[in-house]
C-alpha cells in the first residue's frame, strides 16, 4: 500500500520537474490570477448583501416586502453579470500578458542554453543577441558572449602556439641531435666551440618557451595591468635612462625628443616594457654609429602619439603588414642572425591595444630606417 500511494507523488514530481521553465512559469502565474479571482468574488459575496441590506433599511424598504426581493434580485444579477464578465476580461488579459512574458523568457533561456551547449562543444564563435527584457538580461547576454570570446581567442592562440612552437623548436632541435650523433660517432670532439653551439641551442629552446609563456598571457590580456596616471615624458624618460647603458656599448646614440609631455594612465611598469621592447628592437637593427630617437607630442585633442625611429636597416613594404605576427621575421629588418625569437612586437602590440593604444610601423624602405608609431589616449590636461 505504501509503494502505491506514493507512486503518483513521484510521477508527479517527475512531470514537474520534466516540464520546461516557461510552462512551470505560466502555469504559476495562471494559479495566481485564478487566485486573486477567486479571493475578489469571495470577498464581494460577503461583504456586498450585508452592504446592500444596510442600504434598504437606510431606505426605509422592508426587508420582506416584494419591493425589497425584486430590488435584491435586480442587484444580485448585476452583480454576477458585471463581476462575472469583469473578472473573466481580467483573467483572460493576465492569461494573455503570461503567456506572453512566459514565451519571452522562455525564448531567451532556451536561446542562453543553446548557446552555452555550443559553446561547450566547441563552436566559440556563437553569439547571443539581447532579448530585450531588461537590464539582467542584457547582462546575461553580455557574460555569455564574451565567455565565447575569451575561449575563442584562447583556443586561437593555442591553435598558433602549438603550430609556431612546432616551427621555431625545429631548427634548434635540429642542431642539437645533428651535434649529439657527431659526438657519438666520433666526427666531432666535445670542444669548447661544440659546446658553444650546444648551449646556444639549448639557451634558445629556452628563450622561446619563455617567449611562448609571455605573449599567450599578453594575447588573452591575462598580464595584469593597473593603470596610474602619469604622463609621456616620465615613461620615456625612465625608458631611455634603462637602455643607455646598452646603447652606448654598442655605440649607437639614443636621443629623445619631447616636444609635449601629454597626460596619460597607463600602468608605467607594463608600459615600461613596451618602451624597453621597442628601444631593444631599434637597438638590434641599427648598426655602430647610427641613431635611434624617440619622440612625443599631442596628436589632435584626444591622442598622444610616442614615435621610436631608428637610421638602421629598413624594412621592405611588404613586411611592414606582418610585423606584429607571431614570429615573423623579414629577411633583413627581422633576420635571425639577430637573436631575437620574432614574438617582441607581438607581445608590444598586445600590451599596448590593453591600455586602449594602437601601433604602427613604418619604413622608407630597406637602408632607410624604421619607425614605430604609438597612439594613446589623454587624460587631464596637457602639460606643455
Amino acid at each position: 500500500m505504501t509503494g502505491r500511494s506514493s507512486a503518483p507523488g513521484g510521477s508527479l514530481r517527475r512531470t514537474a520537474s520534466a516540464s520546461s521553465f516557461g510552462t512551470r512559469l505560466f502555469l504559476a502565474l495562471t494559479v495566481v490570477v485564478l487566485g486573486c479571482a477567486v479571493s475578489a468574488w469571495i470577498v464581494a459575496s460577503a461583504l456586498a448583501p450585508g452592504i446592500f441590506h444596510d442600504h434598504l433599511g437606510q431606505a426605509g424598504i422592508d426587508h420582506n416586502s416584494s419591493q425589497a426581493g425584486h430590488v435584491e434580485e435586480a442587484f444580485t444579477w448585476a452583480i454576477i453579470l458585471a463581476w462575472g464578465l469583469a473578472i473573466a476580461i481580467a483573467v483572460l488579459l493576465s492569461l494573455a500578458v503570461s503567456w506572453y512574458i512566459t514565451r519571452r523568457v522562455q525564448r531567451s533561456l532556451t536561446a542562453v542554453t543553446t548557446s552555452t551547449a555550443q559553446i561547450a562543444a566547441g563552436h566559440y564563435d556563437t553569439r547571443m543577441h539581447s532579448p530585450g527584457l531588461g537590464r539582467e538580461f542584457d547582462q546575461l547576454t553580455v557574460t555569455v558572449n564574451e565567455l565565447a570570446r575569451r575561449l575563442e581567442a584562447t583556443e586561437t592562440t593555442r591553435r598558433r602556439m602549438l603550430a609556431d612552437l612546432g616551427h621555431e623548436m625545429r631548427t634548434p632541435i635540429a642542431t642539437l641531435d645533428s651535434y649529439l650523433e657527431a659526438l657519438e660517432d666520433g666526427a666531432r670532439s666535445p670542444d669548447e666551440d661544440t659546446l658553444q653551439i650546444l648551449r646556444s641551442a639549448t639557451h634558445r629552446l629556452d628563450r622561446l618557451a619563455q617567449d611562448i609563456t609571455a605573449v599567450s598571457r599578453a594575447e588573452e590580456h591575462l598580464t595584469r595591468i593597473t593603470p596610474v596616471p602619469t604622463d609621456t615624458a616620465t615613461l620615456i624618460n625612465a625608458a631611455v635612462e634603462a637602455a643607455r647603458t646598452r646603447y652606448d656599448d654598442n655605440g649607437v646614440t639614443l636621443e629623445t625628443r619631447i616636444d609635449r609631455s601629454v597626460p596619460v594612465t597607463v600602468d608605467p611598469d607594463r608600459f615600461g616594457q613596451v618602451l624597453g621592447n621597442l628601444l631593444d628592437n631599434a637597438l638590434r637593427h641599427t648598426p655602430d654609429g647610427g641613431t635611434v630617437t624617440i619622440t612625443c607630442q599631442q596628436a589632435g585633442p584626444t591622442h598622444a602619439e610616442i614615435v621610436v625611429a631608428d637610421t638602421g636597416e629598413g624594412i621592405a613594404a611588404e613586411h611592414l603588414d606582418h610585423l606584429f605576427d607571431r614570429f615573423y621575421r623579414a629577411d633583413l629588418a627581422r633576420n635571425r642572425r639577430h637573436g631575437g625569437s620574432g614574438i617582441g612586437l607581438t607581445i608590444t602590440r598586445a600590451l599596448v591595444e590593453a591600455h586602449g593604444g594602437r601601433i604602427r610601423a613604418a619604413s622608407d624602405g630597406p637602408g632607410r630606417g624604421a619607425r614605430f608609431t604609438i597612439d594613446l589616449p589623454i587624460t587631464g590636461t596637457t602639460r606643455v
